[in-house]
């Protein structure tokens, strides 16, 4: 191993615990793929970023300082699929540590760039050479459904007069990807048609080499009669594979987290989930988001939410309304005295698409059962866990080296 990739394994996992600036770039609306659950309703070739935009975006936060005191920042870019514009990701890049370095900015040396990709071009020459330039301050992650049945059902190429699945262009990358960020996270993502695969694919998953499996339902109101006694179901199953064949031992789900399946204290508890007003997005045409979900390429029926733009900075009277969320000005009441509620996750730009106003304050349900199921699930699991490792003597060296793992990724 040389010292490039001991510097890539080193900083592959959770960093600054989740107190950074997240600023994203949606560098392109354009994906080679078509997937069914997307909420991405607006995906096209056309709306790329310029440098020209990506320039004023990086001047004008670096210039307002003083409007972002966070000690740490990562830099996010999104598309559809980023890795379709590596030539302008890598010249942002660029840019961005020599003016760090040049203003002597308090993010020098303390950034992050971090990647969500479909993983279909990964092994390119451009993202590898990218990747070896950037080592020391990348997170990426390569998103596969689990099971070829599971991830082609969804992850399909768009175009053609026939649906063809995407597996097969991912898992090839998958070995390059994990040598290069052993402790790399996948992001699974749970809708109606596939939840009978969710056993297998997340064992598929931990067969692969990938440790850690960040997996969440959609919150967008897909759900069928029945879907969360099918969800629980599958997780009971998947719960025994993991005790009884020891993969707890090294490997970690969200799926199953101590902390959710709780009463909360409204008066104690009572921050909003989602980080949407503390973050920053900005799109091809130069405009502020406070979220890339309030973007419109993500939205089904409401118009987007915008906050600034790089010519006349953040506007933050548009912004103080999310920064003024919590979860009682949002909740219905049966949420609030819900006794299982700690755990329940939910989307902002949701809410807002889903609300029958355009509102940000009306939060949508549509996952409350399947919440329910996985609680049920959750419990067995860790019942059943630690019965099993009293008996041995165990339970007190678990504790010490249990992995931790992001309980919902939004």
């Amino acid at each position: 191993m040389n010292n490039r990739e001991t510097t890539i394994k080193e900083n592959a996992g959770t960093w600054q615990e989740g107190m950074a600036k997240s600023i994203t770039f949606i560098v392109t609306k354009d994906c080679q793929l078509a997937c069914k659950y997307c909420y991405l309703v607006g995906k096209n070739e056309k709306e790329r970023m310029s440098w020209d935009v990506a320039k004023q975006a990086v001047d004008y936060i670096l210039e307002h300082e003083h409007d972002f005191p966070e000690k740490s920042v990562v830099f996010d870019f999104i598309g559809g699929e980023p890795f379709l514009e590596i030539d302008l990701i890598d010249r942002i890049c660029d840019y961005i540590k020599k003016e760090l370095y040049r203003c002597h900015h308090h993010w020098f040396d303390s950034y992050r760039f971090s990647f969500s990709t479909n993983g279909i071009n990964y092994h390119s020459d451009k993202v590898q050479s990218f990747i070896k330039k950037n080592a020391s301050h990348l997170s990426i992650g390569i998103t596969i459904d689990g099971t070829k049945r599971k991830h082609d059902l969804n992850r399909v190429w768009k175009g053609g007069k026939e649906e063809r699945g995407s597996y097969d262009d991912v898992v090839r990358n998958i070995p390059l990807w994990l040598s290069q960020f052993p402790n790399a996270g996948t992001k699974v993502t749970i809708s109606s048609a596939d939840i009978p695969y969710i056993k297998e694919s997340v064992l598929h998953l931990y067969s692969l080499g990938i440790h850690q499996v960040n997996i969440n339902v959609v919150f967008e109101d897909v759900w069928q009669e029945g879907d969360d006694r099918l969800f629980e179901d599958q997780l009971m199953q998947l719960a025994d594979a993991i005790i009884d064949d020891g993969w707890y031992e090294e490997y970690a789900c969200s799926f199953f987290n101590e902390t959710i399946g709780k009463p909360l204290d409204p008066e104690r508890e009572n921050n909003n989930w989602c980080g949407a007003g503390k973050m920053l997005a900005i799109d091809a045409a130069g405009n502020f988001y406070p979220c890339t979900r309030f973007a419109a390429y993500s939205l089904r029926s409401k118009a987007p939410i915008i906050i600034g733009n790089v010519r006349d900075g953040i506007d933050r009277n548009k912004l103080r309304p999310f920064l003024t969320l919590d979860r009682t000005t949002q909740s219905p009441q049966k949420c609030i005295d819900c006794e299982v509620a700690s755990g329940c996750a939910w989307c902002q730009g949701e809410n807002y698409d889903a609300a029958d106003t355009p509102t940000i304050y009306q939060r949508s349900t549509a996952i409350c059962l399947m919440h329910k199921a996985r609680v049920h699930a959750n419990n067995y699991y860790w019942n059943r866990l630690f019965r099993k490792l009293e008996l041995e003597g165990k339970r007190e060296d678990f504790e010490k080296n249990k992995k931790d793992v992001n309980p919902d990724i939004c």
